[in-house]
Protein backbone atom coordinates (compact mmCIF):
# COMPACT_ATOMS: atom_id res chain seq x y z
CA UNK A 1 0.00 0.00 0.00
CA UNK A 2 1.31 3.45 -0.92
CA UNK A 3 1.80 6.16 1.68
CA UNK A 4 0.27 9.62 1.37
CA UNK A 5 -3.20 8.42 0.43
CA UNK A 6 -4.64 11.72 1.66
CA UNK A 7 -3.65 14.91 -0.12
CA UNK A 8 -4.62 18.55 -0.04
CA UNK A 9 -7.91 17.78 -1.81
CA UNK A 10 -8.78 14.67 0.22
CA UNK A 11 -8.30 11.03 -0.73
CA UNK A 12 -5.87 10.39 -3.58
CA UNK A 13 -7.19 8.02 -6.24
CA UNK A 14 -4.43 6.46 -8.33
CA UNK A 15 -6.56 3.85 -10.11
CA UNK A 16 -7.88 6.31 -12.71
CA UNK A 17 -4.69 6.94 -14.69
CA UNK A 18 -5.84 7.79 -18.24
CA UNK A 19 -9.43 6.92 -17.26
CA UNK A 20 -11.04 10.37 -17.04
CA UNK A 21 -14.64 9.26 -17.44
CA UNK A 22 -14.34 6.79 -14.56
CA UNK A 23 -12.45 9.37 -12.48
CA UNK A 24 -15.15 12.00 -12.96
CA UNK A 25 -17.95 9.57 -12.17
CA UNK A 26 -16.12 8.44 -9.02
CA UNK A 27 -15.45 11.98 -7.82
CA UNK A 28 -19.10 12.89 -8.45
CA UNK A 29 -20.09 9.94 -6.26
CA UNK A 30 -17.67 10.46 -3.34
CA UNK A 31 -17.56 14.30 -3.58
CA UNK A 32 -13.96 14.66 -2.39
CA UNK A 33 -10.41 13.90 -3.36
CA UNK A 34 -8.28 13.89 -6.47
CA UNK A 35 -7.78 11.47 -9.33
CA UNK A 36 -4.11 11.57 -10.29
CA UNK A 37 -3.14 11.58 -13.98
CA UNK A 38 -6.74 11.00 -15.07
CA UNK A 39 -6.44 13.12 -18.20
CA UNK A 40 -3.63 12.85 -20.75
CA UNK A 41 -2.80 14.72 -23.92
CA UNK A 42 0.51 14.49 -25.83
CA UNK A 43 1.15 18.23 -25.91
CA UNK A 44 0.22 18.78 -22.24
CA UNK A 45 0.99 15.56 -20.40
CA UNK A 46 -0.91 14.24 -17.42
CA UNK A 47 -3.55 16.33 -15.66
CA UNK A 48 -5.20 15.53 -12.33
CA UNK A 49 -8.91 15.98 -11.69
CA UNK A 50 -9.75 17.30 -8.22
CA UNK A 51 -13.19 17.59 -6.60
CA UNK A 52 -12.45 21.19 -5.61
CA UNK A 53 -14.84 23.79 -4.25
CA UNK A 54 -17.48 26.32 -5.30
CA UNK A 55 -18.85 29.39 -3.55
CA UNK A 56 -22.52 29.91 -4.47
CA UNK A 57 -22.43 33.60 -3.49
CA UNK A 58 -19.41 34.61 -5.59
CA UNK A 59 -19.73 31.78 -8.12
CA UNK A 60 -15.96 31.31 -7.83
CA UNK A 61 -14.11 28.09 -7.25
CA UNK A 62 -12.07 25.39 -8.93
CA UNK A 63 -12.15 21.74 -9.86
CA UNK A 64 -14.91 19.37 -10.84
CA UNK A 65 -17.38 20.58 -8.20
CA UNK A 66 -17.04 24.14 -9.46
CA UNK A 67 -17.51 23.02 -13.07
CA UNK A 68 -20.64 21.08 -12.14
CA UNK A 69 -22.14 23.94 -10.10
CA UNK A 70 -21.28 26.62 -12.66
CA UNK A 71 -21.90 24.82 -15.96
CA UNK A 72 -23.79 21.51 -15.62
CA UNK A 73 -27.04 23.04 -16.86
CA UNK A 74 -25.37 24.63 -19.89
CA UNK A 75 -23.49 21.42 -20.72
CA UNK A 76 -26.75 19.44 -20.47
CA UNK A 77 -28.43 21.94 -22.83
CA UNK A 78 -25.69 21.16 -25.36
CA UNK A 79 -26.59 17.48 -25.06
CA UNK A 80 -23.67 16.25 -22.96
CA UNK A 81 -22.96 14.82 -19.54
CA UNK A 82 -20.13 16.53 -17.65
CA UNK A 83 -17.91 13.43 -17.81
CA UNK A 84 -18.13 13.31 -21.62
CA UNK A 85 -17.99 17.05 -22.16
CA UNK A 86 -14.75 17.61 -20.20
CA UNK A 87 -13.03 14.79 -22.09
CA UNK A 88 -14.12 16.14 -25.49
CA UNK A 89 -12.94 19.69 -24.86
CA UNK A 90 -9.73 18.43 -23.23
CA UNK A 91 -8.85 16.10 -26.11
CA UNK A 92 -9.96 18.19 -29.07
CA UNK A 93 -9.81 21.79 -27.84
CA UNK A 94 -7.31 24.12 -29.42
CA UNK A 95 -4.44 24.72 -27.00
CA UNK A 96 -3.76 28.31 -26.03
CA UNK A 97 -0.91 28.70 -23.56
CA UNK A 98 -0.48 32.22 -22.28
CA UNK A 99 3.06 33.53 -21.97
CA UNK A 100 4.17 34.09 -18.37
CA UNK A 101 1.15 32.16 -17.13
CA UNK A 102 0.57 28.90 -15.32
CA UNK A 103 -2.70 28.38 -17.17
CA UNK A 104 -3.42 26.49 -20.38
CA UNK A 105 -6.67 27.09 -22.23
CA UNK A 106 -8.22 24.37 -24.38
CA UNK A 107 -10.93 25.91 -26.51
CA UNK A 108 -13.77 24.54 -28.57
CA UNK A 109 -16.34 26.68 -30.34
CA UNK A 110 -18.53 27.08 -27.27
CA UNK A 111 -16.47 26.22 -24.20
CA UNK A 112 -13.00 26.63 -22.73
CA UNK A 113 -11.35 24.21 -20.30
CA UNK A 114 -8.66 25.70 -18.07
CA UNK A 115 -5.72 23.70 -16.79
CA UNK A 116 -3.29 25.09 -14.26
CA UNK A 117 0.29 23.85 -14.20
CA UNK A 118 0.97 25.19 -10.72
CA UNK A 119 -0.94 24.98 -7.45
CA UNK A 120 0.08 27.10 -4.46
CA UNK A 121 3.57 27.60 -5.84
CA UNK A 122 4.20 23.93 -6.62
CA UNK A 123 4.28 22.19 -9.98
CA UNK A 124 0.95 20.36 -10.37
CA UNK A 125 -1.26 20.12 -13.43
CA UNK A 126 -4.95 20.01 -12.62
CA UNK A 127 -8.31 20.72 -14.18
CA UNK A 128 -9.14 24.16 -12.83
CA UNK A 129 -12.33 25.39 -14.47
CA UNK A 130 -14.38 25.85 -17.63
CA UNK A 131 -15.96 28.85 -19.29
CA UNK A 132 -18.97 29.06 -21.54
CA UNK A 133 -17.85 31.10 -24.55
CA UNK A 134 -21.34 31.56 -25.97
CA UNK A 135 -22.89 35.04 -25.85
CA UNK A 136 -24.73 35.82 -22.59
CA UNK A 137 -28.01 36.15 -24.50
CA UNK A 138 -27.80 32.46 -25.47
CA UNK A 139 -26.34 30.87 -22.37
CA UNK A 140 -28.14 32.86 -19.69
CA UNK A 141 -31.01 35.16 -20.74
CA UNK A 142 -31.84 35.98 -17.07
CA UNK A 143 -28.31 37.24 -16.49
CA UNK A 144 -28.53 39.35 -19.65
CA UNK A 145 -31.65 41.11 -18.36
CA UNK A 146 -29.85 41.82 -15.04
CA UNK A 147 -26.90 43.29 -16.94
CA UNK A 148 -29.20 45.50 -19.02
CA UNK A 149 -31.03 46.73 -15.90
CA UNK A 150 -27.75 47.56 -14.12
CA UNK A 151 -26.57 49.63 -17.11
CA UNK A 152 -29.61 51.95 -16.97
Amino acid sequence: MQKNNIGEFGPIYRQFKEKPREAIKHLKKVKKGEALMALYRNDIGYVDIVWGEHDDKTEKGFGLYHIIKAHAKEVKELGFEIEDFIILVFQFGQKKALSNSTKIYLEGQQFRVIITTEWKGKKKSLLLSTFDLRPVSIKNPKRLSKIKKSQK
